[in-house]
């Protein structure tokens, strides 16, 4: 079975598969959405489901440090309420609380990326970092 990850901001959705076993997760690309605009990137987020064959997608739930939720934590279930409705998939949720960090100090530490280059890959490996997570816990 394979799952789809996504990392949910209100600019970009940064999109993981797993592999058909479950057991590693990679980055596929980074959504342009606006959330002010109502532009969720639905038609794009189906194109994907069905090329990968997608049977369950897990969202990012960005919590406050305190453990509880937050306008963004609500914005990311309000999201995965819409892929639900869209596509009919089941969608669970992973807590993500510093997955952009964890990605960041990654870009900078090993990869020695660039501030430009890594404001268009920090999505989507978030992305790959809280589908990961979810795998190794399931």
């Amino acid at each position: 079975m394979r799952i789809m990850g996504l990392d949910v901001g209100s600019k970009t959705v940064g999109v993981a598969v797993s592999d058909l076993m479950g057991w590693t997760a990679q980055g596929i690309e980074t959504i342009q959405i606006n959330e002010e605009e109502e532009k969720f990137g639905m038609d794009r987020l189906k194109e994907l489901i069905a090329e990968y064959e997608v049977e369950k997608v897990v969202i990012g739930l960005p919590k406050n440090m305190d453990n509880s939720i937050g306008f963004r934590a609500e914005a990311s279930i309000a999201y995965g309420d819409l892929v639900k409705a869209e596509t009919g998939l089941e969608v669970d949720y992973v807590d993500e609380r510093l997955t952009t960090v964890q990605a960041e100090k990654m870009l900078i530490n090993e990869g020695n990326v660039s501030r430009k280059k890594r404001k268009k890959v920090i999505d989507k490996l978030a992305a790959v970092i809280l589908l990961q997570n979810y795998l190794d816990a399931h």
